[in-house]
């Protein structure tokens, strides 16, 4: 008896304990989540819709009299869409963004794949080549472009004594420059991603589409492509949206042609001093790609409900 009394609650102790566990490792992620982006986040919100006398920012509710008022200035979001410095400035970003990204991909797959395939005494060395640049500051590494890219940087100079040009080219402040320092700091974060999910793969897979009579170059975007999607995916949000937001490289490496709403919002939080409009505008780059996120997640879990659904 004494046994039998002993086991329930030794069940319900483990049971706690494991639940306990479950709580710890999902509630930590979204205390991180709301005391680092939620309150900093709604902090801003607040102030994007808020009254200024110049000096504080007025509450968005009072009581008085007993009649509560709302007031929600919603003047600098009408201003945004309105306006076509902003309109094209949100627009260039998602296009360099977008150009960034895909180059990243052009030249981080093959990099990736290189290194999935080789031999597993060499991919640490490889890996730590990848991760190499992260152990010099980035402002160092942006910086270091400059002197590359210059008019009489190392490169004019070179192309001068090799006689392949009179001139220097004009590379630094141009849409060129800016993208060759995006491309440069943002590569790292695709070319991981799609290792982690190359390394993995079946390479049974793949013999078994060879003896099916497919050549190496079928078996590659029928095979190898597809069960990669996944890498694709995480390496492509890695690289795409710290890309729209980015301001250091806009800022050394482009010019007046190459404008981010990076720079833009640092304009208007500490030249114009206009924090009301500089959070409206950090709002709308926040929700501007939360709404793709959203969009994806929706899809991939539909998605997977689909493949779970067909496989019962």
């Amino acid at each position: 008896m004494g046994n039998g009394g002993s086991n329930p609650d030794k069940r319900a102790a483990n049971f706690a304990t494991r639940a306990w566990g479950r709580r710890s490792v999902i509630g930590i992620p979204y205390l991180f989540l709301i005391l680092l982006f939620t309150v900093p986040f709604l902090v801003v919100l607040k102030i994007s819709v808020s009254e200024s006398d110049g000096i504080r920012f007025q509450d968005l509710m009072s009581y008085v009299d007993g009649v509560l008022s709302i007031k929600i200035k919603l003047s600098n979001y009408i201003f945004l869409t309105t306006d076509s410095l902003y309109v094209k400035t949100y627009l260039s970003s998602l296009e360099f963004a977008a150009i960034n990204t895909a180059i990243c991909l052009v030249i981080g797959y093959p990099f990736a794949y290189f290194m999935a395939r080789s031999p597993a005494n060499l991919r640490p060395a490889l890996l730590m080549l990848v991760s190499l640049p992260f152990w010099t500051s980035y402002l160092l590494r942006v910086y270091a472009w400059k002197g590359l890219l210059d008019d009489q940087g190392v490169v004019n100079n070179i192309l001068i004594w090799l006689q392949l040009i009179d001139q220097p080219i004009k590379m630094m402040h141009t849409a060129f420059s800016m993208t060759v320092g995006m491309v440069y700091t943002y590569l790292p974060f695709m070319i991981l991603p799609l290792y982690a999910n190359l390394v993995k793969m079946d390479l049974r897979l793949l013999e078994a589409a060879n003896d099916l009579g497919a050549t190496p170059w079928t078996a590659f975007w029928l095979v190898t492509v597809p069960l990669s999607k996944n890498g694709i995916i995480a390496g492509s949000m890695l690289v795409f949206i710290p890309s729209v937001g980015e301001y250091v490289i806009p800022e050394l490496l482009g010019g007046p042609s190459t404008l981010m709403i990076g720079r833009v919002l640092w304009d208007e939080f500490f030249s114009n001093n206009d924090w009301a409009m500089a959070s409206s505008v950090a709002v709308s780059m926040v929700v501007l790609i939360l709404i793709p996120l959203v969009i994806f997640n929706k899809y991939q879990t539909g998605s997977a409900g689909g493949v779970r659904g067909t496989r019962i």
